[in-house]
């Protein structure tokens, strides 16, 4: 059974002999009410696809994606085989925590995320991995290289699309999205006409809605959406941070950051913070927008 959460215990009486009895009767009553009771984030499992080269090898240098805020594993499995007939290494697709098929669970913010992906290189055993993100997924992928948990060895290259490593409020489309994702289900839609009929005036690029719409459960009746909508809402706030300040944690490893020449996510005024977390960083452009780099 998979928990999000592992709460701490609370405190032994015996901790608070010393006080006088009305402050002990008192902490003793706060402790009964859950006053003082703390949970700590737990990683959750995240669910996975791997491609294997020719060779077999599932752990040999493997290349790990995470994709973006709405996105899942399967948009991701075109390029993957591309990957894997190229580098002939292993090529893991993971879905972050409220999308895909992982849990759903909160928090949702940079470092619990990083925490999922941590434990999943441990538990199989990762390392020299080359972590490539997306927008989001991105975002998780530097959380990872500059946590203080990430173990020697585990991380080799850095591969972020489209994202830089600052702190300010999500473009309004995103809340735009989660607004239309919610009247899609409270107009109990049963066509991908109809949600995109609902969707249109808040994405006007057909393409766009069809990978939101990745995100529909067809098979319910009326259709409702696989993500948790709630807990993404609450956490678009976080969705805009970063966990770290700069010249506060760095990563000195190669880092290549690419850049849609279409979209401001990378730009003059956080390329310098960038260079602070990441010193050993390239910088490529491509002819694409923020959706169009990656999937």
């Amino acid at each position: 059974m998979r928990l999000p959460f592992a709460f701490v215990s609370r405190s032994s009486q015996s901790q608070v002999f010393h006080l006088c009895s009305s402050r002990r009767a008192l902490l003793t009553a706060a402790f009964d009410t859950g006053f003082f009771r703390t949970s700590a984030p737990h990683p959750v499992e995240l669910d996975y696809d791997v491609l294997y080269p020719r060779d077999g090898s599932n752990k040999e240098r493997p290349l790990v994606i995470l994709h973006g805020l709405f996105g899942m594993r399967r948009n991701w499995l075109s390029l993957s085989k591309a990957f894997l007939r190229d580098l002939q290494r292993p090529i893991y697709t993971l879905d972050l925590r409220n999308h895909g098929l992982s849990p759903h669970a909160r928090p949702m913010h940079y470092e619990i995320m990083a925490t999922d992906v941590l434990h999943f290189l441990r538990s199989h055993s990762l390392s020299n991995v080359s972590l490539l993100g997306h927008s989001m997924g991105g975002k998780v992928a530097m959380a990872v290289a500059l946590s203080p948990e990430l173990p020697t060895g585990a991380l080799e290259h850095l591969i972020v699309a489209d994202i830089a490593p600052s702190r300010a409020a999500l473009s309004t489309e995103f809340q735009g999205y989660v607004d239309a994702m919610n009247k899609i289900e409270r107009h109990k839609v049963n066509s991908r006409r109809e949600a995109q009929e609902v969707l249109a005036p808040y994405e006007p690029d057909p393409v766009t809605r069809a990978f939101l719409l990745t995100n529909l459960d067809t098979t319910s009746q009326p259709f409702k959406f696989r993500i948790p909508l709630d807990i993404i809402e609450s956490s678009v706030p976080d969705l805009g941070g970063f966990p770290y300040q700069p010249g506060e944690r760095s990563w000195p490893g190669n880092t290549l950051f690419v850049k849609g020449a279409k979209s401001k996510y990378i730009n003059k005024n956080n390329i310098p913070i960038t260079k602070e977390f990441f010193p050993n960083m390239s910088l490529e452009t491509l002819d694409a927008g923020h959706w169009g780099t990656c999937g």
